[in-house]
Order: C-alpha cells, then structure tokens, then sequence
C-alpha cells in the first residue's frame, strides 16, 4: 500500500468543525473553553462495501451531536444529515453496507433513588441510508458481533451494568446477561441464549456460537468455567475450579481480562484463552482444545505485566478472525505481533501519522483498500484517519480546540513503595524546568488497568504548570495478581503510602517541589485524597476529590457488597470501611483545603457522599477548610458532561488550585 502523508485537511469536511476552532496558540494556559468542550468528531467509520463514511460530530460548544454521511467518491457534501431529537445521539456505526445502528439518550429524571439509576432514557435507532429511513429497537444494549455470514442479523448483549473508567461496577459480572440476534431490517430479535445465575455471561465465536461462560455455584460459591463445541446445545465444565470464599481468587474475576478471546482462523475446536496456569502471577495467552477441553500451548507471556487481549486482524468484518496480536500494559497498551503482514502494516501507518503513538484500524472495507484509521497519545488528543486508494487524509481531530502543541510529554516510569513493590506510574510534565508544582492524580475504581494515552485531566493540570503523576498503585489491574492482592484491605493504607512514595519519588528526581505539592482524584481517586486530607504530617497542601466516596461504610451498606460470595462481599467490606480508612470518620484530623466535587445525581458514588461529609466536616469546625463545586444534573463520568458542567469543573479546579490550595495557592 502507498501512503501519502497529508498535512492539511483537503476536503469539506475541514470546514464542519470550523466554529469550535480555538484560536490561542500562546504558551501560557489555554483558556478554560477550549477544555471544556466535549469531542467535536466522536466517530468515523467505513461502510463494509467502502463506498460510504459516516461522521459524528458537534457543529457548536453547547451543541449536540449530528450524524453525516458521505460518499467516499465526493466529499464536497454530506448526502445525509441525521439527527435524534429530542434525543442526542451518542453512538453509531455500520452494520452492514447500507445499514447504520446506534444509541440515542434523553435525560428524563431529576433525581434517583438508588445505586446505579440512571436518570437517561436510551433508544437503539436503526437507519436504512438506501430508503432515508429510521427504526428503532428498544432499549440499550451491545452488539456482541456482527455475523459477517448473516448480513441482515446482528448478536446483541444486554442484561449486567457496563463499569466506566472512572468507577468500576464489581458486581457487574455477576449479573446474567442475554443474547439476542436482531434483525436488522424489522428490529426484532430472537433471543439465543438467555442468562441465569449459573450461566450469567456468555463469550461467542465470530459466528454467533456461545463458546465460554463462568457463573458462581450456588452452595459451594466456587467459579466455575465452561464451553462449547460448534453446534452443541448444552455446557461442558472446565475440569478447574477456584474458591470464591478464598480472596486469592478475586482477580480472575474482578481483573475483567482472564477467559476467552476468540478462536482460531479455519479452525472452529481451538480457541484462545487468557489465563494465569501453574501458579503464574501474570495472565498470557494459551491455545484450548475445545474436542479434549484442555488447555494447548502458551503462545506468549509479558515479563512485568498481563495479557489483558487480543487484536484480530482489520479484515475481521469480512470473516478473516486471524489473531494478530496479544496486548498488554506497558508505556501504552504494547502488541506482541503474531501476523507480520498485519505488523508492518500498522508501523507503516505509524510513519505516516503526525505524532503517532497509540494506533488501530477502528473499520475497513471488506476489499482491504479503504479504512478509518485512529491515533491517541501525549501529542493527540485523537484523529481520525482516512485510507483510500493508496493516499492517507486527516479527517478531523476529538478536539479541534487543543492543538498538538499545547500538550505535553508523557514519561512511563517504575518506583518502589516502601514495602518493596514495584509501581507502574505516568508523569505529565509542562514545558520548563523543574521543580514543579505537583499534582498526584490516582484513578478511579480502584481495581483498573489504566494507560494512559491522551488523558485530558492531567494535560488541563500539566497546560496549567502542574506536574501530573498518575501511580498504578497496589491493587490496580493488568500488572499481575501479587500486585491486585497487596491492596487487599489497604484502601487508605498501604494504597495510599504508594502514592505518597510516588511523590517523594518525583522530590528525589527533582521535578517536584516538595512544598508546592497536591492529591487530586475521582470516584476511588476522590476517596484517596479525602484520606490524603486528614494525613499527618502532610505532604499535600491541598486536595480535591471528585465524586468521592466519602463515607465507604454507607455506601458498602447500600450495596450489600458481595452477597453470599465470601470473598468477594470481604473485599468489599475492606473497600467499605470496615478495614481502613472510612474518611467521614477522618474529619477531625482534616489539615489542608479540601475542593469537593460531585454530581447531583452520580448513580455510582451518589450524592449523600458529599452532603454527609460537608456536615460532619462542618460540625467538626473544619468548614474554614472546605470548599466545593455541584454539578446539578451531572452523574458519575466526563463522557455524559454538557459544556457548562465541563467548564464549571475546570474553572472550579483551576480558581481553587490558584487561590485556595494553601498560603498563596499551588
């Protein structure tokens, strides 16, 4: 394949985005707008047969998103312009070459009740570009596949809560899922396989067969795993099973990686499988015999770090389920190249990328020769690509308003806790010579694998003058199961020393200065600079927790934690201020300025959070201490945040930093 290399857009679709166009370019901090508008392009992809394109963007800041298509032979204008009012759509794609699904949503309450409400309502839409015609399919829910060999079907998911990458759901997987094929042109479905308690969530081959599925077994609460043959209408147990009433088991479940990844190329009875054997405390990739239902040779293990997936090859839409890569964590999330025809075809790309870093081909047409390629990293805030005929085109970026130049670098590094572990962290530095004043930025969950590629939170600190370290402390997933197990009933402990040692780490390089230091975090990272607040003596001279769960043992309450699985509802309690730290319980060891951040009507941390700590931080007489920023109407995550609840964010953030964060400010 030829690739040109084009600096410029060239074609209409350059002037869509035009009006979010930020014109500052100086080295100082951009002004809060610009961070505070939401993706102007949020999807692109190719129509199967390569003769069409679809383009989800917004036209204004407070706007919302629009749907356009184009022909991939003219792109002086849209042949279509769709939208979802009263609704906002959210996502779409093709599923086939005249057919395009997507999810529109619509907030229809003003409070909620309970944990994981939600206060929008969601539409599946439908839309036939032959007829200019809508239809809808009720409800929310995932397409599973989309059957290359049944163009007028597609799998679909729904059932169990999807975790964010803000605040992982623990439970989610425990709860049964069912599988429907839908009919693409009268949205009915048929159901395939529905879950249940023992049978909560099924895996499937690219042709729709249920291949792998793990439940909990009632009386024994042991997980147990099983699979299927081609064709077969009933389960076959695995021959291994794990204690759930003993903790050493929870990360096969709560890493959200271990179990089926697909099945080979022509070859329907081996499959691939992610998992930790002989004792092994990082997950690779192994072959599995479906006839013998044993496990066959292991195709590839990181040194220092999980397998968490697989790539399959780009032409995956037109059947071809070769795997091309095993994936794990590293300085981004790093490939392990099983196919060299598909490996040079990425580094060819990379090299035709501006500031190419963290590439994947996201669609292609079924002939291989047109495709919608995107690129993240410190550089870019995400672009969308096009291939065509041999020539590459930039079609557009996520953020037109931030340029590559106002981001900074970003620095993979390792440091040791004081116990000796090992932790993976990412250092965002702004342009100058240290020290800096510095931010420790912990992320939510607490148990995810977080890479960080573009991360708009710690460029907005770093475009402000602040070094960012984002630390992978103890029990964060991906970097094997010894490092999830040592955060096991250390939430404000030894979890938390990992991230003080994390700044002592960047005092000792001399990029931080040690009395310019902050703890800013959200969901989980929102509970660890409560705790960070309350700490003595105190390396911080101000914390801002966002979404913060402020009093774990009520929120452990609310939820029940685990149920009758011991291991799992122990863990729980240890996140849920039985063991630890349970910050409402901290407020009068409360010693720096604390910036409270929360949503009215967060579903995942909800909102008595911060009401019950404002009180009893207040009747402790540390109201002098407390400052805070509601977002009425926002939930738990960016991703759903309107303009105005981003710009009272980053404003709130950046005038607390400024004037309130200690004597003369951060």
């Amino acid at each position: 394949m030829r690739i040109i290399k084009i600096s410029s857009i060239l074609f209409v679709l350059a002037l869509l985005v035009v009006s979010l166009q930020s014109t500052s370019y100086a080295k100082e901090a951009l002004p809060i707008e610009d961070w505070s508008i939401r993706h102007s392009v949020s999807a692109a992809s190719i129509s199967p047969d390569g003769k069409h394109m679809l383009i989800m963007k917004l036209e204004s800041k407070k706007g919302e998103n629009i749907l356009e298509i184009y022909s991939t032979d003219d792109f002086s204008k849209p042949l279509r312009r769709l939208n979802a009012a009263p609704m906002e759509m959210v996502n779409a794609r093709w599923v086939s070459d005249n057919l395009i699904v997507g999810t529109a949503w619509k907030v229809v309450k003003k409070r909620i009740k309970r944990p994981e409400e939600d206060v929008k309502k969601y539409k599946t839409f439908i839309y036939n570009l032959e007829e200019n015609k809508f239809s809808e399919a009720a409800g929310n829910f995932q397409i599973v596949s989309v059957l290359p060999k049944e163009p007028d079907y597609v799998l679909i998911g729904r059932g169990n809560s999807v975790g964010d990458n803000l605040g992982v759901d623990p439970f989610a997987a425990f709860r049964p899922r069912s599988y429907f094929k839908l009919n693409l042109k009268t949205g009915t479905r048929k159901l395939v396989i529905k879950g249940s308690e023992k049978y909560p969530s099924a895996s499937f081959d690219l042709d729709g067969y249920p291949r792998f599925n793990q439940g909990i077994e009632a009386g024994t609460n042991e997980l147990v795993t099983y699979y299927r043959k081609p064709g077969d209408k009933s389960w076959t147990e695995l021959a291994r099973r794990y204690d759930f009433d003993e903790h050493k088991n929870l990360y096969r479940f709560l890493s959200g990686f271990y179990g089926f990844a697909g099945t080979k190329q022509d070859d329907p009875n081996t499959g691939y499988v992610i998992d930790a054997r002989d004792g092994s405390d990082k997950a690779a990739l192994w072959e599995f015999d479906f006839n013998t239902g044993q496990f066959g040779k292991k195709l590839f293990e990181a040194p220092d770090a999980d397998v968490v997936g697989v790539l399959r090859h780009s032409m995956f839409w037109a059947g071809n389920n070769k795997l091309v890569a095993a994936i794990y964590p590293g300085e981004k999330m790093e490939r392990h190249w099983f196919d060299m025809e598909e490996k040079a075809l990425y580094e060819q790309l990379e090299k035709n990328i501006e500031n190419a870093y963290q590439i994947s081909i996201s669609s292609r047409s079924r002939d291989g020769k047109t495709m919608i390629v995107q690129n993240r990293g410190p550089h870019d805030s995400g672009s969308f690509w096009l291939v065509k005929d041999g020539q590459m085109f930039k079609l557009a970026s996520r953020k037109v308003t931030i340029q590559p130049k106002d981001l900074s670098n970003v620095e993979f590094v390792k440091y040791k806790a004081r116990d000796g572990l090992t932790i993976p962290a990412y250092i965002t530095k702004p342009e100058g010579k240290g020290p800096f004043p510095t931010i420790i930025l912990p992320h939510g969950g607490p148990h995810i694998n977080e890479v960080i590629t573009y991360d708009e939170l710690s460029q907005f600190l770093a475009n402000n003058g602040y070094l960012v370290l984002q630390p992978q402390y103890r029990i964060s997933t991906g970097w094997g199961r010894k490092h999830f197990d040592a955060g096991y009933g250390q939430h404000g402990l030894a979890m938390q020393d990992d991230k003080d040692d994390g700044a002592k780490y960047l005092v000792d390089r001399g990029l931080a200065d040690p009395d310019r230091m902050a703890m800013f975090g959200w969901s989980y990272g929102g509970y660890a600079a409560l705790v960070a607040a309350s700490r003595s003596p105190n390396l911080y001279q101000c914390v801002i927790a966002g979404a913060a769960v402020a009093d774990a043992k009520k929120v452990y309450l609310g939820r029940r934690g685990g149920g009758r699985i011991k291991a799992l509802d122990d863990w729980s309690k240890r996140r849920g201020g039985y063991v630890g730290i349970n910050p409402i319980n901290e407020v009068d060891k409360v010693n720096v300025p604390i910036l409270m951040i929360h949503g009215t009507v967060d579903p995942r941390v909800m909102f008595f959070n911060y009401k019950d700590y404002k009180k009893a931080i207040t009747k402790a007489g540390k109201g002098n201490l407390f400052h805070s920023v509601v977002l009425k109407g926002a939930d738990h995550g960016f991703f759903t945040y309107t303009f105005d609840m981003r710009n009272q964010l980053y404003s709130g953030v950046q005038d607390f930093l400024k004037n309130d964060c200690g004597p003369g400010g951060l």
